[in-house]
């Protein structure tokens, strides 16, 4: 890939990325908000970023980066990915414990609740389900599977939160955020070949199996 195209693909990515969280912190909607939910609502924007950040990293599609680098940031990422859930749900326990039993118990009155209530015991089980590949001894491929569908849901689930609340976050840009993170996971599961042959390494060599 030339130059003048990777850095092309990485302005789109951070265009993607960045543009939300820009975007909703000029929100005149913060000016009503305790800091606390402030801060729990910008660890959700944050965490909806990662989710498009991490299929890249897992397929080594990031521009000029390579496979090896990628999966360690993957790793990485999927632990920040977990401390911003825990700090999004956390900030809105102190500021609203009642909404947060009603949304654990999906009885909340707004649909988006249950969305993201769905995206995070996923997000918790892939977390997990990374931590004890070892030990769980899976087969690669059904680890792969296993990790890809609970990756799957957090994706569509936490889009499905975010495209739902109307709040700080300004509806363009977060559409387009959600929009993305669903392709480029379908989009790595796809390329990685984890539910049809054999699982590959890199998408563009087409060789090698996923470890």
């Amino acid at each position: 890939m030339k130059p003048f195209q990777k850095a092309v693909l990485w302005g789109l990515i951070g265009a993607v990325v960045i543009a939300p969280l820009l975007a909703a912190a000029s929100s005149p909607l913060l000016a009503w908000r305790d800091p606390v939910y402030i801060a729990s609502g910008f660890a959700g924007i944050l965490a909806m970023a990662l989710l498009v950040l991490q299929p890249l990293l897992a397929g080594g599609l990031l521009p000029g980066v390579s496979l090896a680098k990628s999966r360690a940031v993957h790793r990485w990422a999927g632990t920040l990915l977990v401390l911003m859930v825990v700090l999004h749900v956390g900030g809105l326990w102190v500021t609203s414990p009642p909404d947060v039993v009603d949304a654990l118990l999906y009885r909340s009155p707004t649909p988006f609740s249950a969305w993201g209530v769905i995206a995070m015991w996923c997000i918790f089980a892939a977390g997990l389900v990374a931590v004890l590949r070892r030990r769980l001894r899976w087969r690669p491929k059904t680890w792969q599977k296993i990790h890809s569908t609970l990756a799957l849901g957090v994706v569509i689930g936490g889009a499905a939160h975010a495209f739902l609340i109307e709040g700080t976050m300004e509806p363009v840009t977060k559409a387009i955020l959600c929009v993305a993170a669903v392709v480029v996971t379908l989009k790595a599961i796809r390329d990685l070949r984890i539910w049809s042959g054999r699982a590959i390494a890199n998408p563009n060599t087409r060789t090698g199996s996923v470890r």
